[in-house]
């Protein structure tokens, strides 16, 4: 996946310390995209199945060597 080169805005507070960040609206509209694209692959909401604990999953990967 290639790499977005964004150019950030930031906020800071009375100190000094960034405090918020704001793409420009061009990178804002890609970023979506590219969300959008990653939407079918977020989750076991998605995928029908039922989610199981994160140490059985990893006993399950390391059994099958995956």
């Amino acid at each position: 996946m290639p790499t977005l080169a964004l150019k950030e805005h930031y906020v800071g507070d009375e100190p000094g310390n960034r405090v918020a960040v704001f793409p420009a609206i061009e990178d804002y509209s890609r970023l979506m995209e590219e969300l959008g694209s990653l939407r079918p692959f977020d989750g076991p909401e998605n995928s029908g199945e039922k989610p199981i604990p994160f140490e059985q999953a990893v006993a399950e990967i390391e059994r099958h060597g995956r």
